[in-house]
């Protein structure tokens, strides 16, 4: 079987940044997946849950469609890792 890599235990560098996004654009989980479903893009509401908490691989084009809906660039949805990363002075 197939084991996926993790970043400090989680499956994606984003979860946390983007249940901050969806609660300050004031959406539930369910309007989310729904504004995502609009765009072509199938995550339902428990992924969605598995996504913020780090349980869930999040793919590139699920990453852009989260940007449009929020309306920041993808660098904001990054912004967490990115600053860990010059923190610890990797780049």
């Amino acid at each position: 079987m197939y084991q996926c890599s993790k970043y400090n235990n989680r499956l994606n560098v984003t979860g946390k940044k983007i249940k901050e996004l969806r609660i300050k654009n004031n959406l539930s989980l369910s309007e989310l997946s729904t504004k995502l479903a609009l765009m072509g893009i199938d995550i339902p509401k428990p992924s969605l849950h598995k996504l913020e908490t780090g349980k869930r691989i999040l793919k590139d084009f699920e990453l852009y469609g989260l940007a449009k809906i929020f309306n920041v660039p993808l660098e904001e949805i990054l912004s967490d890792f990115i600053s860990e990363l010059e923190k610890d002075n990797i780049f």
